[in-house]
């Protein structure tokens, strides 16, 4: 078996040292990054329309994360009997320059970062920012094989224009739409009022997307919601943090009661990454000023490590079975 990190030289507590994503090394020029995974942060909320503080997901989501990394050679999971996330070379790459009041330039630059994750090979996680962010990371999928989009969100973001408006948090999923290498969506734990009205939901539906709120999700159960899914596909994941109930998640600008709880977002991850190839992720909405307490950003620390382990695994990497 594998020698603890705590077995010799420091012992790293969660408190001490930078804060980057799971203390993963830090890569500045992202022309060498060489890892299975580079978490880039977009800290973006120019998009939202009600409660900004989202630009300050990812520092709180990457301080959280220091909890979940200390000592271990992987991480031990009983339940499955599964050591996950050993072997997995994660690198932090850092934040996408953000220009104050300019979304097309921070997106673009959102959308540079993303491209050198996909150049060198490595699966991209990245770090909202508000919901808009998911647009430029879908951008960056133009010149890759074609993928489908699992969206886990309390709205649907499917607002074509509102006022000129094309590219805020409301919008996200229609430009994913329009893009030929987006082949469908499933739209899962759609709830409550949004921004998004009748027709958004009309418009959605006529392009196929799969939409399903939580109570539906439940009836059906894991299975039932997978096998909907298309099976074998490349599947890039967009995770809102109010997809889950505020209970759980209340640092988010836009709450909506009625959510997900951990494990139901967890197996249904879990189960797409034995379906098909996941092959991006972004977690966004992230507001920790709205939640003193940090179970919000450890909440999507944990569902990202726990991510990247469950892909992984599947993979044939990075995972050792523990004999019983």
């Amino acid at each position: 078996m594998a020698a603890h990190g705590y077995d010799n030289g420091r012992l790293n507590l969660p408190f001490v040292g930078i804060s980057t994503f799971a203390k993963s090394p830090y890569v500045e020029n992202w022309d060498q990054i060489a890892a299975d995974v580079a978490i880039l942060g977009a800290p973006f909320d120019f998009g939202t329309q009600w409660r900004s503080g989202a630009r300050f997901g990812p520092r709180s989501i990457r301080e959280a994360s220091t909890l979940f990394a200390f000592g271990h050679a992987g991480a031990y999971d009983h339940e499955d009997d599964v050591t996950y996330l050993e072997g997995v070379r994660i690198v932090d790459i850092g934040d996408a320059d953000i220009i104050h009041t300019d979304t097309i330039s921070s997106h673009a630059n959102i959308e540079i970062g993303v491209r050198k994750i996909l150049a060198a090979g490595a699966l991209p996680v990245v770090l909202g920012g508000d919901h808009s962010i998911n647009i430029p990371c879908i951008n960056a999928f133009s010149d890759q094989a074609p993928i489908h989009l699992v969206q886990f969100d309390a709205h649907l973001d499917f607002v074509d224009e509102r006022h000129g408006v094309r590219y805020g948090h409301g919008s996200p999923m229609r430009r994913a739409s329009e893009k030929p290498w987006v082949t469908g969506m499933t739209q899962l734990g759609i709830r409550n009022v949004s921004s998004t009205a009748k027709e958004g939901y009309d418009h959605a539906r006529a392009q196929g997307s799969d939409i399903l709120s939580v109570r539906q999700i439940r009836n059906l159960g894991v299975e039932g919601v997978l096998n909907r899914i298309p099976a074998g596909e490349r599947y890039y994941l967009s995770i809102d943090i109010d997809g889950f109930d505020p209970s759980i998640a209340p640092g988010t600008g836009t709450p909506s009661h009625g959510g997900f709880i951990y494990y139901e977002v967890l197996e249904l991850i879990a189960g797409l990454a034995k379906r098909g190839t996941i092959v991006g992720v972004d977690l966004v909405e992230v507001a920790p000023d709205y939640d003193h307490t940090g179970t919000t950003t450890i909440l999507a620390a944990q569902l990202l490590l726990n991510t990247i382990g469950r892909i992984f695994a599947v993979s044939g990497r990075a995972v050792v079975k523990i004999s019983r």
